[in-house]
């Protein structure tokens, strides 16, 4: 099945069992807004559990803040964004489409590499274990044609995003014949930028009010904040203040789902540090949240880093660690070594001094920061790419959610063998004992082969049938999510045998 079909099942699926819905969905939804369900709101919560308590329960040197959505105009002149956070967008005459330039640049590039891929797939199918993958990517004609083709656009794309010069972005994507999907032309329009911020007014009178902006990301948040934090907490460098938020992006080409939307989440980490000593941090941060991901057992293989070559004008270094989605290797965390940029760019703008005194050389200086940044949003829909699975059985199929066991929305199903004979009341005794414990639910509708595909399809690790023997000898049948594999067992052994693997803490013990 083509990955593109196969991510569209995805999206339906979301939406068939309460993980996420378009927004407004009664009056035809509201382009790249969406609105997350009953079960998409406890993974999506249980994703943002594990990252805080990662980082703050974990390290004694880092402490959380809530900051507040809107800010005083001026951070947003300091920090840069009324200047420079802009998109380079371009247009198809005859399809009225709007598109960003460096998308349509980046999926050439994509399709360079999957040609190259189908390549080295066929031939390695071709000769088996004889295959030299290395070899073969070093002669073989094909590959070498399409990497060379790959190689010059990237050179040429890196460079004219250095500016950006816009002219020379157009004047790619007519030479490598790029067109509109919808239209097929390549009747574009020039190159332009366009800033990304929402704008309101604050002021209850139309003559007296305040433009100020919706934050186009969190991290200003912290920084304006650094001095309240590192006073009232006695912080010592280093330190980091973590925080979980809404942003919002005016983005004109939102698309892949809740991949790229206008209202998002992100959960991010700045790590203030001594100067000179940024880039051991950095490293230390790169491998620490590579490990993160690693944890929840989505395949090593499926995670890369993809270091930056063009670097924003606050960063000495910078990385994206990316995750194979069923549209290519996408970022969903980004790790920048900020420099003192932010930091100095607020003490320039607000007048405040904001200098860190270090006791032990006796100096103030301010702080270098390492940052890590991670979309909330992406990394759902990275589980949910690589958690759905359609399987064929001996008597039929089923589509089965194989998330990570911690993130699950429900932990247990409790399902009396039939809604009679006192079933549901024993049921219901043991969700109201173990629901104090993780998300337990119960569930009598249904033959119960369908009730397993149901849990099955929200990604429930274990479902407990009770049936008449259990109101002789208090045992039911424990049933397991990826291998259906079902076992008797003791009523009072529920608990000891499903917490500690459906616990933050059987991931949070594999980081350190």
């Amino acid at each position: 099945m083509a990955q593109e079909d196969v991510f569209k099942k995805i999206v339906s699926h979301c939406k068939e069992y309460g993980f996420v819905f378009p927004s407004s969905d009664i009056y035809d939804g509201l382009a790249a807004v969406y609105d997350y369900g009953q079960n998409g709101v406890e993974l999506k919560n249980n994703i943002k559990e594990y990252w805080w308590k990662s980082m703050v329960l974990l390290h004694s040197n880092i402490v959380g803040i809530d900051a507040a959505i809107f800010m005083h105009p001026t951070v947003w002149k300091a920090s840069g964004h009324v200047d420079a956070f802009n998109d380079p967008l371009i247009d198809n005459r005859d399809s009225k489409k709007r598109y960003r330039a460096d998308n349509l640049i980046e999926d050439q590039i994509a399709k360079y590499d999957e040609k190259i891929e189908k390549e080295v797939a066929k031939a390695a199918k071709k000769f088996g274990d004889a295959f030299d993958e290395k070899k073969f990517r070093e002669t073989n004609p094909r590959v070498l044609e399409h990497q060379k083709k790959r190689d010059a656009l990237h050179a040429r794309y890196t460079a004219a995003m250095q500016g950006p010069d816009l002219a020379e972005l157009k004047q790619i994507i007519l030479d490598e014949n790029i067109v509109d999907p919808i239209s097929g032309t390549k009747n574009w329009t020039d190159v332009r930028q366009f800033n990304l911020m929402f704008s309101t007014e604050v002021g209850s009178l139309s003559d007296a009010t305040n433009k100020i902006y919706l934050r186009p990301e969190t991290a200003q948040g912290i920084f304006v904040n650094y001095l309240n934090v590192q006073k009232t907490g006695r912080m010592k460098l280093p330190f980091g203040i973590a925080q979980i938020g809404k942003a919002f992006r005016n983005e004109i080409v939102a698309r892949q789902f809740v991949f790229r939307m206008r209202e998002f989440e992100q959960m991010e980490m700045q790590f203030f540090c001594k100067p000179g000593t940024e880039m051991q941090w950095f490293e230390y941060w790169k491998k620490h949240r590579l490990a993160w991901h690693e944890a929840l057992g989505m395949g090593d293989e499926n995670y890369r880093f993809h270091d930056h070559e063009k670097l924003a004008h606050y960063a000495n270094a910078a990385t994206d660690i990316e995750f194979r989605m069923p549209f290519g290797f996408k970022e969903v965390e980004g790790i920048h070594s900020r420099t003192d940029y932010d930091l100095s760019q607020h003490e320039k703008f607000s007048g405040h001094q904001i200098k860190y005194f270090d006791p032990e050389t006796n100096e103030s200086y301010t702080p270098y920061d390492v940052e890590t940044s991670i979309g909330v949003d992406r990394m759902f829909l990275s589980v949910m790419c690589h958690s759905y699975t359609e399987e064929q059985l001996e008597n039929g199929s089923r589509v089965v959610l194989r998330l990570p066991e911690p993130l699950a929305p429900v932990k247990c199903a409790v399902l009396p063998l039939v809604n009679k004979d006192g079933l549901p009341e024993k049921a219901q005794e043991i969700v109201n004992d173990l629901k104090f414990h993780f998300n337990t639910h119960i569930e009598a509708k249904d033959s119960i082969g369908k009730r397993y595909r149901r849990q099955d399809a929200i990604g429930t690790p274990f479902c407990v049938t009770v049936d008449g023997d259990t109101l002789k000898d208090n045992t039911v049948t424990l049933r397991y999510r990826d291998t259906m594999k079902q076992e008797r067992v003791p009523v009072d052994q529920l608990r000891s045998i499903i917490e500690d693997r459906v616990s933050i803490t059987s991931l949070l013990k594999k980081l350190i």
